[in-house]
């Protein structure tokens, strides 16, 4: 077994502003596993916003401990997540993300790979709805324009997994158009806001085929 982590995308060398590179690719049963935990995930999303920072400043915005924040950064650490940032000294070391985005197998052959994955497919899912819950009791206090900007909606569409795919590369094509503002904070315009995007898009299991047909043709 290998001492470190199986990542197929292999992030670049940041670059000299400081702009991690897009996104890391984990496929390493053991670091799907070790990035489902919660409190991982949020350091994560902190340093991808708000870092460089120490294990200290760490602990004020997630309400852990210090040492439980230390030790958090390391295992990310062990798997690539993240690294120690120049400057700092002692214990009072600054750390970075490695990349702006983390992907891995949406299917794998592998057993070990594919219940891992599934396991951090429901952690994150379980993440994102506690943080549109939160949204969503804080809306009132948006100003008129955000409150009608927000989206909360569904739709559903018969589609062929090619369909699906490609409407998620168009999207994904769409939202890469802002981008940049991520890095320069010249490019975003004066009432930019930070502004989370979900895509999610499932196979609905829950109607059975034919129920939605049925029920029009008996509206007739």
């Amino acid at each position: 077994m290998p001492e470190t982590p199986e990542i197929s995308e292999t992030p670049e060398a940041v670059s000299p502003d400081g702009t991690p590179p897009r996104s890391i690719r984990l496929t390493d049963p053991r670091a799907l596993r070790a990035y489902a935990h919660p409190t991982r995930m949020a350091l994560v999303g902190l340093l991808r916003r708000s870092g460089p920072f120490t294990a200290t400043r760490a602990a004020e915005l997630t309400g852990e401990s210090v040492a439980s924040c230390s030790y958090h950064l390391r295992m990310l650490a062990k798997y690539g997540l993240v690294e120690v940032a120049p400057g700092g000294q002692g214990r009072e070391k600054p750390w970075r993300a490695t990349a702006r985005y983390t992907d891995w197998p949406g299917y794998s052959e592998d057993p070990s790979v594919a219940e891992a994955s599934h396991a951090l497919n429901t952690a994150v899912a379980e993440r994102y709805f506690e943080r549109v819950i939160r949204a969503k009791e804080q809306r009132h206090l948006l100003p008129r324009a955000w409150q009608e900007a927000e989206q909360f909606g569904d739709t559903f569409l018969y589609l062929t997994p090619e369909e699906l795919t490609g409407l998620g590369e168009r999207m994904n094509d769409l939202l890469r158009t802002y981008e940049d503002r991520n890095a320069d904070p010249s490019l975003r315009p004066e009432e930019a806001r930070r502004v989370s995007v979900l895509r999610i898009a499932f196979l609905d299991q829950e109607i059975a085929e034919g129920v939605l047909d049925g029920d029009a043709e008996a509206d007739r």
